[in-house]
């Protein structure tokens, strides 16, 4: 693995395993270049193999940042055909927690910035503390927002989504939380208990539907409601491929009769 993501799995016996992968850049904000974004995909799609895997957490080194970007000093000079490897490797990062089985939290602490904010964007959860600052300002480096901030109208509206692409203006958490692209606001102090909340919460899931529903929420991205449907209820079918479903009611039933 590479420096520039630092990976911690903590292992809770019959919950399952928790990975805690921090971009460690904080010199720099916690931007990334091409290396950091192929140790990305490295880091996710390996943590990707274990079984056990419940749930992710990513985060940014330091107090400061989350991501604030890419590395802006190894774009300046790419050639066309540099840059399409380089936007590529955007796409393959955040596609690789998007693919990843169990759902993914972006523990925002501070900056998260064009590639930043495409790559929270491509978690399943996003918690941000009050003092964060969002942004897309590809247009002020000439060049136009792409790659996963095509996952912004669907989070915050076209209006929104548009505004932030067009002007590259930087707004604060309250408004990203008011515009739904966080789903959570908390203080430093807070953050990481709000991250634990839903980490619990998630456990509480059983193992494998939670991999058949983040596959399903995926799916639901590109169809239609009818085709959505229909998908959920093969879903729900897979799902009693395994003894799972009948045990988790048992429990629940059993709880109610105390």
């Amino acid at each position: 693995m590479s420096d520039l993501i630092l990976t911690r799995v903590e292992d809770r016996g019959a919950e399952g395993r928790i990975a805690y992968i921090t971009v460690n850049n904080p010199a720099r904000r916690n931007t990334l270049g091409m290396a950091g974004k192929r140790a990305i995909a490295a880091t996710f799609n390996e943590l990707a193999q274990d079984e056990k895997m419940r749930v992710a957490v990513i985060t940014g080194a330091g107090d400061k940042s989350f991501i604030a970007g890419a590395d802006i000093h190894e774009m300046k000079d790419l050639t066309p055909e540099e840059a399409e490897v380089e936007h590529t490797l955007t796409h393959v990062a955040n596609q690789s927690i998007r693919n990843f089985p169990v759902p993914v939290i972006a523990r925002i602490n501070g900056y998260c910035l064009g590639f930043g904010m495409e790559l929270a964007a491509a978690c399943d959860l996003r918690v941000g503390i009050t003092t964060a600052k969002f942004g897309m300002p590809e247009v002020r480096v000439g060049i136009p927002s792409g790659m996963e901030a095509v996952l912004l109208p669907k989070l915050i509206g076209w209006g929104k989504a548009a505004e932030l692409i067009y002007t590259g203006d930087v707004i604060d958490a309250a408004e990203a939380y008011r515009i739904g692209y966080l789903q959570k606001l908390a203080t430093a102090e807070q953050l990481d208990a709000a991250v634990e909340k839903w980490v619990s919460s998630i456990l509480l899931g059983g193992q494998r539907v939670m991999r058949l529903q983040k596959t399903l929420i995926n799916d639901w991205e590109r169809m239609s409601v009818t085709d959505g449907i229909w998908a959920g209820i093969r879903a729900c079918v897979e799902s009693r491929r395994t003894d799972e479903p009948k045990r988790m009611m048992q429990a629940f039933i059993d709880r109610k009769k105390k």
